[in-house]
């Protein structure tokens, strides 16, 4: 017997109810009509960008779902990622940062070879969840987050949603979503215990930890102080963001300041050559006064003066990575973290012996 359509009080007809009337409550918020909170919703261009963002601020305030099975034979086609690179507003760090771009390059890189295409866009690092949009819209079938940055609990609502999301970063405690990354607490580990090996015992730790990969990289660097019986001096860390133009002065002042360190963990290879720059400026030589040990290994790392001693993360293979922790939830298949081996790429200015 073929079947019936859906009455009103059958499921289907009442899903269908409920998110007409929860359409209705969006365009009275709005102060627009029905029709133009549809195509909002699904991306118009006919709509203009800030009643857009307005729309899809109330759908997701009123946890409004939308009906992605009624558009399936429009999407079915689509084989677009969204990669979306989130940006601090008070810092506005450039997309053209140097990790930003490898790691990029690398997710392009592997979605190239997989056949899909590639959607590069920003969000404000206080609003993760806007990166929803691209998915909510049918634009992309699903997003690649660059970083936690500070609001682990958007990514976890955005998980709860079953948005198809994968972010680079750390695993976090009580973490939803699925994020692939280096491991950050053994990078910050092995960078701490050979600046200890070589003798150094005034040790300084340079990054936001309120930043989940930075927290982690923290907790490595603790770990390896209290294994050599060294305490941990809050004095000695340093809250620095990864924009230059906001990092240089106050890295500046923290050097100017603090005398008395002999060692130095960076949590990227910009803030080490930040630092050794500012250690130059009051008169310390690298590594004879001060060993200092950066984050990443950026091709650049290898030709600054010194040539930098820093943690080398798997940014060629980190893209292949997150595109399959990608499809692999597209299939239907579980979404468990993916942390990544690191390990200490040494260099002369933080070399094996002290100097």
């Amino acid at each position: 017997m073929p079947k019936s359509k859906a009455s009103p009080g059958s499921a289907d007809g009442s899903a269908s109810e409920q998110r007409r009337l929860q359409m209705v409550d969006i365009a009275r918020l709005a102060g627009v009509s029905v029709s133009t909170v549809s195509r909002a919703l699904n991306g118009s261009e006919l709509v203009n960008a800030e009643t857009r963002q307005r729309v899809a601020e109330l759908a997701r305030s009123l946890n409004y779902s939308i009906n992605f099975g009624a558009r399936n034979l429009r999407l079915q086609e689509n084989k677009t990622v969204a990669v979306v690179v989130p940006f601090d507003a008070k810092s506005r760090q450039h997309i053209s940062d140097p990790f930003f771009l490898s790691i990029v390059g690398s997710i392009a890189d592997a979605l190239t070879d997989r056949g899909y295409d590639m959607l590069l866009s920003r969000v404000d690092a206080e609003h993760l969840d806007l990166a929803s949009h691209w998915f909510d819209s049918g634009k992309a079938i699903g997003v690649v987050l660059i970083g936690q940055w500070r609001h682990h609990d958007q990514l976890n609502e955005m998980a709860a949603r079953k948005l198809p999301l994968v972010v680079w970063g750390g695993e976090m405690p009580q973490q939803l979503y699925c994020s692939v990354g280096g491991d950050n607490v053994l990078g910050g580990t092995l960078a701490t215990r050979h600046l200890l090996q070589t003798g150094r015992r005034r040790i300084a730790f340079v990054g936001d930890a309120h930043l989940p990969e930075v927290w982690l990289r923290r907790q490595g660097y603790a770990q390896a102080l209290r294994e050599a019986g060294v305490p941990v001096d809050p004095a000695l860390e340093l809250a620095a963001p990864f924009e230059p133009g906001v990092a240089t002065g106050v890295v500046r002042e923290f050097c100017a300041a603090q005398q008395g360190f002999d060692g130095v963990v960076c949590c990227s290879d910009v803030l080490a050559l930040l630092t050794i720059q500012a250690l130059r400026g009051v008169g310390r030589s690298v590594p004879g006064d001060v060993a200092v040990i950066g984050y990443d290994d950026m091709p650049l790392a290898a030709y600054c003066e010194p040539p930098l001693t820093t943690v080398h993360q798997p940014v060629a293979e980190a893209g292949a990575e997150l595109v399959e922790a990608l499809l692999g939830q597209l299939r239907g298949e579980r979404a468990g973290p993916r942390t990544m081996p690191v390990h200490l790429t040494l260099r002369d200015s933080a070399p094996a012996t002290a100097s």
